[in-house]
């Protein structure tokens, strides 16, 4: 192995270590480069970070560890980072299929908020969302919804990383009355969680046909004072930017420019309708852009156009988006989904490669969490945030390339463990410290209240 950074400084690899965990996987995909597959390495977990990666051997002649895990024929890899959802929407899912995306909202899923939304129901979809999650590899999620702080007791009690786009609208609801109290009530979330090692916060306007100008500037000083993500969806679909064009005379994303919101900060969500100079726009400035590509399948808001976003360097990231549009929220799921539609959409087989979705999925949700230095990788001194899945399975055997098998051919139900900042939170393929049988059963009268 050349990459001496996985496996940390030369002068620690004697000594001896304590440890909660010592893994053996079949094959170790660090995601410091493309194309790097370890076979026969090992990893140690302590202290809530990665202490050592090295021959099984080598690794096992000076490692103490409490658990040993062998992991004959799975492949161990980052935590996937779900870069985009509404994690309370699960007791919305199914809820209104077959629709787009305008009626959906406007005539179901609003509508729906405005009877049902609550803390408690919050709480309950979000911790249904999370198991669903830790189940199929997420590690960590970014989420837009009412009571972001509903939903980051949930992620704390669930041991998962968050980051909240506190919703920001013109519009009262059940969350706030105007723009003004929207953006107050993000900075005083702010203010609770920016020490918090699972909890970020991020201003998350809710699309630019749902906030004016004056808050939207309000936002951009705010974000650049406080260093804070803007999470706003835009060009979703071609019914929104026609609509934009008629109001304003400009597209959304000039407008944003317009208003100082692109930068660095700016994590743009599904961006489907985007033109050859917004694309520009968006890497000059070094915006995220985040693929949903089952959501935006579902509703046909239209495709992102993935291959030509990466090509100009943009960071691009994967969502599934909310499970009243996807309707899960599965990460492997979504890779396979970004991978296909990538090549479809530019006729290219060799577009959007196993590894390229693997990377939206973990290094570059990272990067948009400004979490790189921790998260993304499997290198020593890291969090270990690390999913393995069990490749030893019908319909992913035989396995001549383990990347490749997985994106194109695993499940989510192939998660064996899943481990969050070293602690253990899926055990061969079952939740650690959460009750599935309650989460069922809550969601089940959610389910009967709002039929």
């Amino acid at each position: 192995m050349e990459n001496q950074s996985i496996m940390g400084n030369s002068e620690t690899l004697s000594e001896h270590l304590e440890a909660d965990f010592l893994v053996h996987p079949e094959w170790l995909i660090p995601m410091t480069e493309k194309g790097l597959i370890l076979s026969g390495y090992s990893m140690a977990i302590g202290q809530g970070k990665i202490l050592a990666i090295d021959t099984r051997d080598a690794l096992a002649s000076r490692c103490q560890a409490r658990r040993e895990i062998d992991l004959p024929r799975q492949v161990l890899i980052p935590g996937l980072i779900n870069a985009h959802g509404h994690s309370p929407m699960t007791l919305f899912r199914g809820f209104a299929d077959d629709m787009p995306l305008q009626p959906w909202l406007e005539e179901k899923i609003w509508p729906a908020e405005g009877r049902w939304v609550s803390e408690k129901f919050v709480r309950d979809g979000a911790m249904l969302a999370i198991a669903e999650m830790l189940l199929s590899g997420t590690t960590a999620f970014t989420d837009m919804y009412f009571f972001p702080d509903e939903i980051a007791r949930a992620a704390l009690e669930a041991n998962i990383r968050v980051q909240l786009a506190s919703p920001i609208l013109d519009f009262p609801t059940i969350w706030a009355q105007d723009a003004d109290e929207y953006i107050r009530k993000t900075t005083e979330l702010n203010d609770r969680y920016k020490n918090n090692n699972h909890v970020q916060v991020a201003f998350g306007p809710h699309a630019p046909y749902t906030v004016s100008d004056a808050p939207l500037k309000h936002i951009s000083t705010l974000a650049n004072e406080l260093d804070l993500p803007i999470h706003i969806h835009v060009h979703e679909n071609a019914q929104e930017v026609e609509q934009a064009v008629r109001q304003t005379g400009i597209r959304p994303l000039q407008r944003l420019e317009e208003l100082g919101l692109i930068s660095q900060l700016l994590q743009c969500v599904h961006a489907t309708q985007l033109t050859e100079d917004e694309i520009e726009l968006l890497a000059s400035n070094g915006a995220t852009v985040i693929h949903c590509p089952a959501s935006n399948a579902k509703l046909a808001s239209g495709q992102c156009p993935a291959s030509t976003i990466m090509a100009a360097g943009i960071n691009l990231c994967l969502g599934t988006d909310g499970a009243a549009s996807n309707n899960e929220l599965n990460m492997i799921q979504e890779m396979r989904m970004a991978a296909l539609f990538g090549k479809v959409s530019t006729n290219d087989a060799a577009s959007m490669s196993a590894w390229d979705v693997l990377g939206m999925a973990t290094v570059n949700g990272a990067r948009a969490m400004g979490r790189e230095d921790t998260l993304g990788t499997l290198e020593v001194g890291k969090a270990a945030d690390c999913v393995a899945i069990d490749l030893d399975h019908l319909n992913s055997m035989p396995t001549y390339d383990p990347v490749s098998t997985l994106v194109y051919s695993a499940r989510g139900s192939q998660v064996s463990h899943v481990w969050v900042d070293g602690r253990l939170n899926v055990d061969q393929g079952e939740l650690v410290s959460l009750d599935k049988a309650e989460l069922l059963a809550v969601a089940a009268r959610w389910q009967r209240k709002i039929l």
